[in-house]
Order: structure tokens, then sequence, then C-alpha cells
């Protein structure tokens, strides 16, 4: 039997609660990395990629477990309509939230390199990535057997592709600003002096 690769990148999806630049300390009191993904539902592809590699995670897990998934066994993919009914951002989104003991690689294509493959450049303002703007995501899948068991979800590498509302409910400068007119000449030769 060939080995289960449970490595994937998604299609555009968008980023929510992403703690992706400092480690926040989880209900265990361990430091992680991590981001919850918005997956369109109309992105038939990226969930068809998810459903096989769950699919197969859930056999593996029977297969241990005398033919049987063992009780309340989590499963990684959530339904936004359903378990987020009074957040529109999850309107119509499935979700995963995916973690890491390190920092993901974050970065942005650039153009292609010779052999025709993306170029990227790495993104160190963390203000260029946020929850709100959309990434393809390089994630792998995997069972857990703690206090729970089920499939959990690792980050590993994130692209930006565009940018979005920010979801942090904060607004941006030039949004705070746009209308107001700044004399930027006089107060360019004010700090010269």
């Amino acid at each position: 039997m060939a080995e289960l690769n449970t490595k994937m990148v998604t299609g555009k999806v968008r980023l929510s609660y992403a703690n992706i630049w400092e480690p926040k300390e989880n209900d265990q009191g361990q430091l992680k990395y991590s981001c919850a993904l918005l997956i369109p539902k109309s992105d038939k592809a990226t969930l068809k990629k998810v459903k096989d590699i769950v699919d197969a995670l859930k056999a593996e897990a029977m297969n241990k477990n005398k033919g049987k998934l063992p009780g309340n066994f989590k499963l990684p993919l959530h339904d936004g309509d359903e378990d987020k009914p009074d957040d529109p951002n999850y309107a119509s989104h499935y979700y995963l939230n995916a973690y890491a003991n390190s920092k993901p690689g974050i970065a942005k294509p650039i153009g292609k390199n010779p052999d025709g493959s993306p170029k990227f450049q790495e993104i160190t303002d963390t203000t260029e990535v946020y929850s709100g703007c959309y990434a393809k995501v390089s994630i792998n899948f995997y069972l857990y057997d703690n206090k729970s068991k089920g499939i959990g979800v690792g980050l590993n590498n994130i692209v930006k592709v565009q940018d979005g509302e920010s979801l942090a409910g904060k607004s941006s400068v030039n949004e705070d600003f746009a209308g107001e007119d700044f004399d930027v000449e006089d107060e360019e030769e004010d700090y010269m002096n």
C-alpha cells in the first residue's frame, strides 16, 4: 500500500485569527502559531483534497480501533454557516484551524524563476499578512491521540495572494485619513530645519 500523502496546498483562502507572527499560548499552556483558514464552499477542488485526506486518516484510525472511530473523534473541517452563524465572514465557508510549533514561512509571489517555477519573496512586515487577507496555504493533516482523539491540521507555509478587509476590527491609516489634507512639502521642510 502506498504511503498516504497528508500534505496539501489550499486554493485561495481567507485568513482569520492569524497568530502567525508570534506564538500564542493555547489551552494546554503551549506556545503555538495558528490560523483559521476560511475555504469558500464554492472551492470544490480544495474541499475534495481535504475530504480525500480526512477520509484516508479516518480509515487509518478505524483500522487501529477495531473497525470503528474512537468515541468523540474530532474532525478538522467545520461548517461556518452552522458553527459560526453570527459571524458574516464565515458565511458560505468551511474552515480549518491549523497550528504550528515553529513560525510558518510567509511570502508573496514575485514572478517566475528561469525554469518557470514561481519565485517568492519573504514577507517580514507584520502588517502585510493579517486576519482578512487572502492566501494559499501549505498544510498537513495528522492523527492525534491524547486526551482527545481526532485529525489535526499542521500549518506549514503561507503565500499571500490578495489583500482583504481586516477581520481585526481595526481600521488602517489609509482608511482613517483618506479624506484629510496634509501639506507634506511644508512638513518635510520643517523636519529638515
